[in-house]
């Protein structure tokens, strides 16, 4: 039986987040539903991450396998074509051993936060970014978020309802730059916590606006206490963008 991984790309505007929920419309469901038209039976679609309502992707790796010997190129050509209208693209799908997993064989995973700062409203970009109309201080956000650069206790960044054992995570990198209107927010770690990525750029845009000194930061962090988190930036503006693999593409 064939394992297919797949790189898929979407617009998480219209989900209630990747993984199957009771309540509403989810990527997973929309994939595994595709998939079934055309192999004629049930599969179940394993990803390298979990998403929240509302929350995209430039490149999750996911994979499933197939009681048909399709070729990739032809399996990944029929799932685009049953995925239409939704906003989900398969990007590219290879062959991979059975014993391959998109969950427990990811070594890191990246993320980036889009934030459009101006004071017009967002027309292309609506639903895709986080609108912040007061100006942003890029260099005091990028400053301020080398101080969660590390291994660290994210209790203070960590949802109430997540589920991980620990709080302790290590961010490999968190860089904040500026192109024009738009201010980017790259983070990079083997794993995250619920809600880690949109609690730290919530922090840092409250530096960014000059309502939290750089020092701040690392006292919320140091806190280890949710109440010491300044605000929770919305879901729109985060991107899943890559999963590695050892030895994997």
């Amino acid at each position: 039986m064939p394992r297919f991984a797949l790189t898929i790309e979407f617009d998480g505007g219209p989900f209630m987040g990747l993984q199957r929920q009771a309540h509403g419309p989810t990527v997973q469901q929309t994939i595994e539903e595709a998939a079934e038209l055309i192999l004629g039976q049930p599969v179940i679609m394993h990803a390298a991450g979990r998403t929240d309502a509302g929350v995209h992707a430039l490149g999750m790796r996911v994979h499933l396998d197939s009681p048909k010997p399709l070729s990739p190129f032809r399996f990944m050509e029929a799932l685009n074509a049953r995925l239409r209208p939704n906003p989900i693209a398969a990007l590219d799908c290879v062959e991979v051993p059975e014993d391959w997993h998109a969950r427990f064989l990811c070594s890191g995973r990246s993320y980036l936060y889009r934030i459009i700062n101006r004071r017009a409203p967002l027309t292309l970009e609506h639903g895709r970014a986080w609108h912040v109309i007061r100006p942003l201080d890029a260099d005091a956000m990028h400053r301020a978020a080398q101080a969660l650069v590390g291994m660290h206790d994210f209790t203070t960044f960590r949802s109430v309802q997540c589920q991980a054992a620990s709080p302790l995570k290590t961010i490999d990198r968190i860089a904040v730059r500026r192109e024009g209107d738009v201010v980017l927010i790259e983070t990079a770690a083997r794993s995250f916590l619920h809600h880690q990525v949109r609690s730290m750029v919530g922090c840092l845009t409250l530096v960014g606006l000059g309502r939290w000194p750089e020092e701040r930061i690392a006292e919320a962090l140091e806190a280890r206490d949710r109440q010491a988190l300044g605000h929770n930036a919305p879901p729109e503006g985060l991107y899943f963008v890559k999963a590695d693999y050892p030895q994997f593409g």
